[in-house]
């Protein structure tokens, strides 16, 4: 044998040995697919959903891994581009093999890739706020629905605030579209007059808040208490709040409530100016229980930055990625049939002293908190209720009063209709 033939025989034997440590090591993994925009408008809330799933992995690699394998994180970038949501999730799911998927933050994304999820039979736990109007047996909706979020931030505008005249200020998405139309009917049931009612939206990245913000100024002239209801998203809210200050509008004028700014956004804006409006949220990191200054505090030592805030969507996150470690430990295996029968009913702790249970209808139970902005950009909690349940389908549009999704057998349905008896007709 000269000493090519022997150099080429030494690296086919390298190179079959590397794919064999290779595939042992894909069998020794679970892995998991992280699904979030780290660049583009919505990489300035996103990315901070990455770091927490990369800490909660390592976290759980530390106690064991899951099923006596350790989690691999798979993560990607769809760079806050919606088609590229559902490539990169398909890519996931068939390329990289994850067993489940974290990701996702805009409900144009998570319209995206749901019929991935579907036809692949894939898994995915979306922990942001939405609007509700949709319930799939492959995605678990971790962020508060309408009536967890939306519903008791108006309550507490009309309660608390004396508000009777609302502007309901959104980015121009599916989200504020069906959050606003839901809020204008609940608005209305409760006795606003529909000329009290604002409704405005504007594009992803909008800047040019002036003329935006002197609209709402004049329509909170007219003689009555007047509130805004926020569904401004991503990095259009840095320039809306600076030009709600320029403008000179405090929040004991005309409060703002968003549903959209947490402490990740204020962390990058002068909150000066912005003290006394409000964010209605499940988890706000001023929470003061012994859990959420453990999660702090991890926080803070993975990220090697005690400056790093925490927020709402990571403690969904939190809490999805446990109920999906339960689920999975109680199976024995990530096979998603069988974890979908599973985690129905799976209860973990929140950060706020209670338990999120997840529902039959893929929703989970949260408790609603309305917070101050404070100079700090921290919030000062001034309302928290008992844990609500999440609806699906809204009480207060005539095409989903009569639905209910239910996804146990025998009745595996997301929309099932109480006065037909019938599963179908409207959309998963």
């Amino acid at each position: 044998m000269n000493f090519k033939t022997k150099l080429m025989g030494m690296a086919l034997a390298a190179a079959m040995s590397s794919t064999a440590m290779s595939g042992a090591f894909a069998e020794d993994t679970i892995k998991v697919g992280v699904l979030h925009s780290l660049s583009g408008t919505m990489a300035i809330s996103e990315t901070t959903l990455k770091d927490v799933m990369l800490m909660l992995i390592d976290e759980q690699n530390k106690k064991g891994g899951v099923l006596g394998k350790k989690l691999e994180a798979v993560v990607v970038d769809p760079a806050s581009n919606w088609p590229l949501f559902a490539e990169k999730a398909r890519e996931l799911i068939s390329k990289d093999k994850v067993a489940a998927v974290f990701g996702c933050w805009t409900s144009s994304s998570r319209k995206s890739v749901l019929p991935v999820f579907e036809e692949l039979n894939s898994i995915l736990f979306y922990p942001v706020q939405y609007e509700g109007e949709e319930s799939s047996r492959n995605i678990f909706y971790t962020g508060a629905a309408p009536n967890q979020q939306a519903i008791p931030a108006v309550d507490y505008l009309m309660d608390k605030e004396g508000v009777k005249r609302f502007v309901l200020e959104g980015t121009d998405y599916v989200y504020p579209q069906t959050t606003n139309k839901i809020l204008k009917a609940y608005l209305m049931s409760k006795g606003v007059k529909a000329e009290d009612i604002k409704v405005n939206y504007t594009p992803f990245g909008f800047s040019d808040w002036q003329s935006e913000v002197a609209a709402i100024k004049k329509f909170g002239s007219e003689g009555k208490k007047t509130a805004v209801v926020s569904t401004v998203n991503g990095d259009a809210n840095v320039p809306f709040y600076k030009e709600l200050g320029n403008q000179g509008i405090k929040a004991e004028d005309i409060p703002v409530v968003a549903f959209s700014v947490g402490e990740e956004e204020l962390s990058g804006m002068d909150t000066k100016p912005l003290v006394g409006h409000l964010a209605a949220w499940n988890y706000f990191e001023s929470v003061d229980t012994p859990a959420n200054a453990e999660f702090i505090k991890a926080w803070h030592a993975y990220t090697k930055n005690d400056k790093r805030t925490t927020n709402d969507p990571m403690e969904a996150a939190y809490i999805g990625f446990n109920a999906w470690v339960k689920a999975v430990e109680a199976a024995g295996t990530t096979d998603t049939d069988k974890v979908l029968d599973t985690i129905i009913g799976v209860s973990v702790p929140n950060l706020s002293g209670g338990y999120a249970t997840v529902m039959p209808n893929h929703h989970i139970t949260k408790p609603v908190l309305i917070g101050e902005i404070q100079d700090n950009g921290q919030f000062d909690i001034v309302q928290q209720t008992p844990e609500v349940v999440g609806d699906e389908w809204s009480d207060y549009l005539p095409d989903s009063k009569d639905l209910i999704s239910d996804w146990r057998k025998p009745m595996s349905c997301g929309n099932f209709n109480v006065k037909t008896g019938k599963c179908g007709g409207k959309g998963s």
